[in-house]
């Protein structure tokens, strides 16, 4: 399942266009529909094609399930923690059905990929009228009509990797844009649920992609993320010869004034042509995520990750030649089945070594439907417990030692929204660092300088200059 590449038609999506005006002559008066969004970037782009869609059929947004005409998941499957807390919603929603009968409840995402799943829901949750896998979510309006004139219930998990251009996008953020390139995953992470739920890769062309990019330049947009759960293999599947790299140089080239940035790589596909392009590129974030996950040989065989510790340190000093002052940042998991003191110490030495900005750190949670699932976990949560806590430690005090070295500095800071303290907003500088910054809101979506005077383990603190 999964594994075939179909690529959607402009015909085909003229006719979602055209039974979303259907429904919207069906609709009647303003109808409202809220979109709640679990998990990751790719989920929030997609969301944004939901909105869009919903936008087309004449429905208003609201944030608030009571009012809302149709209500839709968009789900996240990483962690089973957030499955269960995803079950535990819907289930909340069933007092809004009872109050509104007519009330539409759409469940998407990675979890209406997943055959279990999909089955517990038909069988638990009658108040689900609507479910459909990623892959399936060009077809939305198609599926959302059966429901509203059917009556019945529909659950489509889908079968093909699609991929589909000019769906419509109603995008929340007036300063920073998603932008996918790619979707899904070929690389097997004995941890992941993605390569079963997204299916496999498949890259969208440059030139739609690069058009895209023009016209949210010419929308006004400031920051735009390229976004895939592994952009480093863009383009493998086609035969256009577009690296990920000439993409970046090929957004670069767009007039205006305006941030790439992007995400996530996967260390094995890491290369020098990317790093040239983020060097020479500079509307290109200096900035890298790169996901190391264990520095032990031994664990990141059998996660599966495809490379050792001695490539992944070769990848850190080769990217610091290119951009000696290039922002590195990470993900870990600590706890993976089987992992050892030995193994704990062999992370703990690539971390002092490489000295990240930041790091995303996790204790290994089960994930049913993955290999690593069935492996031997003799060690208990509180041991676990204890490697993380000495490794935040650890980290914090060199992310605090890197932030203090800007102090006295003054960086170009795109200044994108509000900060919880009043009066203070927040931005990034070009390596994608946190600034907080007292300012009035006319300051949001602009470019300004701020000389950095403050610091803490996860933000700079600065004044405008």
């Amino acid at each position: 399942m999964g594994n075939r590449r179909i690529e959607i038609s402009s015909g085909q999506i003229e006719e979602q266009l055209d039974i979303c005006a259907q429904i919207r002559a069906m609709a009647g008066e303003k109808r409202l529909a809220m979109v709640d969004t679990y998990g990751c970037q790719q989920n929030e782009a997609d969301s944004e094609q939901l909105r869009g869609y919903l936008f087309a059929m004449g429905y208003g947004q609201t944030s608030d399930e009571n009012q809302a005409d149709i209500v839709v998941i968009n789900t996240c499957a990483v962690r089973e923690h957030a499955e269960m807390r995803v079950l535990g919603n819907i289930g909340a929603l069933t007092h809004t059905k009872k109050e509104n009968p007519d009330q539409i409840i759409v469940v998407c995402g990675c979890m209406a990929a997943e055959k279990n799943i999909v089955e517990k829901i038909k069988k638990s949750y009658g108040i689900v009228d609507l479910m459909f896998a990623p892959s399936e979510l060009w077809r939305f309006p198609e599926l959302l009509k059966t429901v509203i004139e059917g009556k019945r219930r529909v659950f489509e998990l889908g079968g093909d990797a699609t991929v589909a251009e000019g769906i419509p996008h109603l995008r929340t953020d007036g300063v920073k844009a998603w932008l996918s390139v790619m979707n899904g995953c070929n690389n097997f992470c004995t941890y992941c649920i993605v390569p079963y739920t997204r299916f496999r890769e498949r890259s969208r062309r440059p030139e739609s992609i690069i058009a895209e990019a023009r016209e949210l330049v010419s929308q006004g947009y400031r920051e735009i993320t390229l976004l895939g759960q592994n952009v480093n293999s863009y383009g493998n599947d086609l035969d256009c010869g577009v690296s990920f790299a000439q993409l970046i140089r090929d957004i670069d080239a767009i007039d205006g004034d305006f941030v790439i940035r992007f995400m996530t790589s996967h260390p094995k596909d890491a290369t020098e042509e990317l790093f040239a392009a983020m060097r020479d590129c500079k509307k290109c974030e200096k900035h890298l995520h790169l996901p190391l996950q264990s520095g032990s040989d031994r664990i990141l065989k059998a996660m599966n990750r495809r490379y050792d510790s001695a490539k992944y340190l070769g990848l850190v000093d080769k990217l610091r030649e290119y951009i000696p002052d290039v922002v590195l940042t990470t993900d870990i998991i600590v706890g993976f089945p089987g992992e050892t003191d030995e193994d704990f110490e062999d992370t703990m030495r690539v971390v002092e070594r490489v000295r990240y900005d930041a790091m995303f750190t996790f204790i290994y949670s089960k994930r049913a439907g993955t290999p690593a699932a069935a492996m031997d976990d003799p060690f208990t949560r509180e041991e676990k417990q204890l490697h993380f806590d000495r490794l935040i430690e650890v980290q914090n005090a060199i992310s605090e030692e890197k932030h203090g070295a800007y102090i006295g500095k003054t960086e170009r800071v795109l200044i994108d929204g509000r900060d919880r303290e009043k009066g203070v907003l927040t931005g990034r500088t070009i390596g994608g660092r946190l600034v907080r910054v007292p300012a009035d809101d006319s300051l949001i979506g602009h470019f300004a300088g701020v000389e950095i005077t403050d610091c803490n383990t996860w933000a700079l603190r600065g004044k405008l200059v």
